[in-house]
C-alpha cells in the first residue's frame, strides 16, 4: 500500500495585495453577484474571467424551479466567453458571493465540482495555468490553476 498526499498551494492575500487587473476582475466578480436570479438558494455568486485578448466576460447563477436546469455562475461566464471569443485564451478568474443573508460572504468560495471540470476543459484550450482568485469578504485565496482545484480531474478529452 501506498499513501499518496495532495497539497493545493494558497496564496492569502488583501484586494491591495492584487494587481490591478486583479482587482478589477474581483469588483466585476462582486457586481456580478447583483445578476444573479437565485429565487430558492438566494445564494448569489460571480465570476469575471479574463481574457487573451483584453476581454473581461462576467457571469451569474441562475437558478430554475426545474432543478438542475439553472448553472452556475462560473459556467455562465466560460461558456458566454468561449462562444462570444472562441480564439480567445483564458488567463484568469475570480469568483465572488453574497449569502442568504444578502452580504459578501466572509470567506472565499470555491466552485462546485462541475464548474472545476468545466473551467479545466478551457484552461486544457489555453495551453497554460489559469489562475483562480476565490473572493470573501474578509479574505482572497489566489490558486495557480484551475487543476489545483481539482487533482484528480478527468482528463481524457
Amino acid at each position: 500500500m501506498k499513501k499518496l498526499e495532495i497539497t493545493v498551494p494558497i496564496t492569502e492575500v488583501s484586494f491591495e495585495e492584487l494587481t490591478p487587473i486583479q482587482q478589477r476582475l474581483v469588483e466585476l466578480a462582486r457586481e456580478a453577484t447583483y445578476r444573479s436570479y437565485a429565487p430558492y438558494s438566494h445564494f448569489c455568486v460571480g465570476a469575471a474571467i479574463e481574457l487573451d485578448n483584453g476581454e473581461i466576460v462576467t457571469g451569474a447563477n441562475q437558478e430554475n424551479a426545474a432543478y438542475p436546469s439553472g448553472t452556475c455562475a462560473e459556467r455562465s461566464a466560460c461558456y458566454y466567453a468561449h462562444a462570444r471569443y472562441p480564439e480567445a485564451k483564458f488567463l484568469q478568474i475570480a469568483v465572488a458571493a453574497r449569502g442568504t443573508d444578502g452580504e459578501p460572504v466572509a470567506d472565499p468560495v470555491a466552485p462546485c465540482g462541475a464548474c472545476r471540470q468545466a473551467l479545466l476543459e478551457y484552461e486544457t484550450l489555453a495551453g497554460h495555468d489559469v489562475t483562480v482568485i476565490l473572493v470573501g469578504r474578509e479574505k482572497i485565496y489566489i490558486l495557480p490553476s484551475v487543476r489545483s482545484t481539482l487533482p484528480l480531474a478527468f482528463s481524457e478529452f
